[in-house]
């Protein structure tokens, strides 16, 4: 019996079982039979769970980019999920600060961004507005996202899980998939067991939503990371963020998200294009613990994701900290986690999701922020492809 003529096991095969692939998972279920590959030994290891948890509003991505679209049509369906299945969540609300009167035409271009983004919720705060909602914070106007918000992530992960398992999809743990090919009936995956065995699986279409391992796969099956005809640019580099968390006594002193204007232009879109990140900001969680971060470092292509965090950036975070809360003193901070985004680029002109679909294969590249927020969304593209 050749592979082409072998019986499939599943329809869809996903590779990755962080928030996006899980909640692919969950919204084919019903549909189709499902395999969920994960090479580590539980769900959620990763880009997924290494972030702020923040719901965002959809606020500074170029418009209608996939990022901005799928930003505000996810954000919309999250928090419908969550009141639906109790997942914890909150719409706290963000500012974004101005703390100097040189940043006001910054601050009035993260204001037409979100205009033409047609962002619901957004309100100038003049300077005495913002410091009743937040006194601490020097601001001297702001703008208010009154749909921003945060999740328990590991919560909302187990609830696509949930869902997904509830319609018989299969999730194998602590398998790796290490390539894949395709034949007339469609794809084999072959994969190394928790006991270190090969093994295979078979499915008319895969889905590869492995995040930093997305593109690895990809060139198994023969497609050009840096684009060709008919085949956008796949190849992806890691962007480390580190955090720093607040002492109890310090996070008291803010109730929600607080982001600076970001630094340099009033161009948000050229800024998306070229920063790497907003800059280091601060977010509250659903237990009122308050991270600073993150921060923005490069790295190469193959460099090791470590997710230890050490203390070499401890200066740099305290006067980041000092612009948006300035009694902060050096034992206010602590070295927090870190997290590492998978960016299609550095400075790359369209470094927008992909979500594209070839002959039974998706693939889900550059999938960062807002990915958590769009994650649904996502799933509804992927449907839809299929």
């Amino acid at each position: 019996m050749t592979a082409a003529t072998e019986p499939r096991d599943v329809d869809v095969a996903i590779i990755g079982a962080g928030v996006v692939g899980l909640a692919v998972a969950a919204r084919l279920a019903s549909r189709s039979t499902v395999a969920v590959v994960e090479r580590h030994p539980a769900i959620a290891r990763e880009t997924s769970s290494h972030n702020s948890q923040v719901i965002h509003a959809g606020i500074y991505y170029p418009t209608g980019s996939l990022k901005h679209v799928l930003c505000i049509e996810g954000r919309r369906l999250l928090y419908d999920w969550c009141a639906a299945r109790g997942v914890p969540v909150r719409r706290s609300g963000k500012l974004i600060v101005a703390t100097h009167p040189s940043e006001l035409d910054g601050l009035e271009g993260v204001w037409a961004q979100a205009a033409r983004n047609g962002v619901e919720g957004m309100s100038r705060l003049t300077e005495a507005a913002a410091r009743t909602l937040e006194p601490a914070v020097p601001a001297v106007a702001a703008l208010l996202s009154e749909a921003t918000g945060v999740v328990d992530v590991y919560a909302l992960a187990r609830s696509y899980e949930a869902e997904a398992r509830a319609h018989g999809v299969l999730l194998a743990l602590a398998h790796d998939a290490t390539s894949a090919t395709r034949d007339a009936a469609g794809f084999t995956l072959e994969l190394t067991d928790p006991e270190g065995q090969p093994t295979r699986l078979r499915a008319a279409a895969i889905v590869n939503a492995a995040g930093h391992g997305a593109p690895a796969l990809a060139e198994t099956l023969g497609y050009a990371l840096d684009g060709a005809e008919g085949v956008p640019p796949l190849r992806q580099r890691p962007n480390r963020g580190r955090y720093y968390d607040l002492s109890p006594e310090a996070a008291r002193a803010v109730s929600r998200h607080v982001y600076p204007v970001p630094h340099g232009t009033g161009d948000m879109p050229e800024y998306m294009r070229t920063a790497g990140g907003l800059g280091v900001h601060l977010t509250v969680d659903l237990d009122g613990g308050v991270h600073l971060g993150p921060d923005t470092e490069w790295l190469d292509e193959a460099a090791t994701l470590d997710y230890r965090n050490d203390d070499t950036r401890r200066a740099a975070f305290l006067a980041a900290g000092q612009r948006l809360l300035p009694f902060l003193t050096d034992a206010d901070i602590a070295p927090g986690q870190v997290g590492y985004r998978p960016k299609l680029g550095a400075g790359q002109a369209d470094a927008d999701f992909v979500i594209w679909a070839d002959r039974g294969y998706v693939h889900l590249g550059g999938i960062e922020s807002p990915g958590l927020t769009a994650s649904l969304a996502i799933a509804d593209r992927v449907a839809a492809l299929l």
